[in-house]
């Protein structure tokens, strides 16, 4: 069962990996990629007065920059949101002029951070919408991307190259929308130019060199698009480069994860015999236990007994003891008596004695006196022989 739950583990870390190259040759080709940019005016925080900006989208990573002037080589601040941030193109005119009305786009973010923004046409307005959403696609299958790296899910890397396709395509088209905006733009601007001119009375050569000076800065914006372009492929590619390191990381982690498991899953086993082991000594000791307790509840039965016999023992020996001290006290009676008895009984044989001693002295001299008679007698009788 293990082997077979390594092998599923090894099978989806080769997917994902494969799944991770397949979407960084996608992405990092340049003709996968457009950048949508464009003037957009924004309303300060603080002020709460438009300044016109030149801002930068790249739908591919989800970054959106904004400069004073397109010409200029520092970024002057970042518009930030996320998949959740809400886009919408709003229906209320924030600038208050009515050549822009429908033109007002509003971004805020669950951080209850707002951003007020106004193009220059209501198609443009809606093609940064629509950019902005395919945008925030791109970045939540991003973050589900991720999530399937940590291992909430099936790898969805492959969804990844999908949304950053549809949000480039999405901003090629929103980029000519913003184009024609741009060119109505211009156009106003040159005819407010040649009205000018007019009204000072220069003439063609005035009028070309104008002509050539705007054309001189189209093309030093090209050049400067260009550039731009180069150091987002480059930026885009190291982010692929760490994307990649990072993949390798997770299958790295996925794999000391694997081990881990399996020592865990020994260490469980292990534990799970010696507490079986432990469970059948316990088992073991309660039997004996049992054993002890018959034994000694049989033993405290036969004390009980012993003690029940014990107590009717001592309560016979008490009934004997008051018989015995009743028995007692009227021997001590008749002892008494017999004592008293005695006491008379010797006092009557001392008399009686007394007299039989007389009496038997009385006897005696009788015995003599008779003797001495009888003697006189035989003297007597001898004499008269």
């Amino acid at each position: 069962m293990d082997s077979n739950a390594n092998g599923g583990r090894s099978t989806m870390v080769g997917e994902m990996e494969s799944s991770l190259e397949r979407v960084r040759r996608q992405l990092s080709s340049s003709s996968t990629r457009h950048i949508l940019q464009g003037p957009l005016l924004k309303r300060s925080d603080t002020l709460r007065k438009w300044n016109e900006r030149w801002v930068i989208l790249d739908p591919a990573t989800g970054k959106m920059e904004y400069k004073v002037r397109r010409s200029d080589t520092t970024v002057r601040g970042i518009i930030v949101f996320d998949s959740t941030s809400t886009v919408t193109l709003s229906p209320t005119n924030f600038h208050g002029l009515p050549k822009y009305e429908g033109c007002c786009v509003y971004i805020g973010t669950p951080q209850k951070k707002e951003y007020f923004l106004c193009a220059e046409t209501p198609s443009a307005a809606r093609a940064w919408v629509s950019t902005l959403h395919a945008t925030q696609l791109v970045l939540q299958a991003h973050k589900q991307a991720v999530d399937s790296l940590g291992g909430n899910g099936s790898a969805k890397l492959g969804t990844v190259a999908t949304v950053v396709a549809v949000a480039n395509a999405t901003a090629i088209e929103a980029s000519k929308e913003v184009e024609a905006a741009m060119k109505i733009s211009l156009r106003a601007a040159l005819g407010s130019t040649t009205n000018k001119l007019s009204k000072g009375q220069l003439d063609d050569l005035t009028i070309m060199m104008e002509t050539l000076r705007v054309k001189d800065d189209e093309l030093h914006q090209l050049l400067q698009d260009i550039r731009a372009r180069d150091s987002t492929i480059r930026e885009i590619t190291d982010k692929l480069q760490e994307t990649a390191e990072a993949a390798e990381t997770a299958a790295s982690a996925a794999h000391a994860i694997d081990e881990a498991r399996r020592f865990l899953s020994s260490e469980l086993e292990r534990l799970k015999q010696d507490q079986e082991n432990q469970v059948e000594l316990s088992l073991l000791r309660l039997r004996e236990s049992e054993e002890k307790s018959k034994l000694l509840a049989e033993e405290r039965e036969h004390l009980l007994k012993e003690r029940d016999s014990a107590l009717q023992e001592a309560q016979m020996w008490r009934s004997e003891l008051g018989k015995a001290r009743g028995n007692a006290v009227i021997l001590e009676a008749a002892v008494v008596r017999a004592e008293e008895k005695a006491r008379v009984s010797a006092a009557d044989a001392d008399m009686r004695i007394k007299e039989a001693v007389s009496k038997l002295e009385s006897a005696a001299k009788e015995k003599e006196e008779l003797l001495a008679l009888v003697d006189a007698l035989k003297s007597q009788i001898q004499a008269r022989d």
